[in-house]
């Protein structure tokens, strides 16, 4: 399962930090990230980043977000800086995990965390 925190209420300009742990039964986590949803829209990427250190951003959060991850951990963290009201949603972490060898991967969703950009 994957356990989300950090998210809350902050300024425009401000910066808030979102954590994801994975636990369970895994063999391997391939891709790692962030998708967010606001109600009424689909669920979008927000960064991913590869057991390798690849990473891929939403152009809309490009240069203002960040996302990190710490494999032996099985870590991954979002820095959100210059939050604009247009980032408020509900932040989900998203894991493609292996649980077994042999098996194909699945992915996995952390139970959501509310961001709310407001002055």
């Amino acid at each position: 399962q994957l356990v989300e925190s950090g998210g809350g209420l902050v300024q425009p300009g401000g910066s808030l930090r979102l954590s994801c742990a994975a636990s369970g039964s895994i063999f391997r986590i391939n891709d790692m990230g962030w998708y967010r949803q606001i109600p009424g829209k689909e669920r979008e990427l927000v960064a991913r980043i590869t057991p390798s250190g690849v990473i891929k951003y939403s152009d809309s959060v490009n240069d203002r977000f960040t996302v990190s991850r710490h494999n032996f951990e099985k870590k991954v963290w979002l820095q959100m800086d210059s939050l604009k009201v247009e980032d408020t949603a509900v932040y989900y972490c998203y894991a493609d995990i292996v649980t077994e060898w042999g098996r194909p991967s699945d992915a996995y969703w952390g139970q959501g965390t509310q961001v709310t950009v407001s002055s």
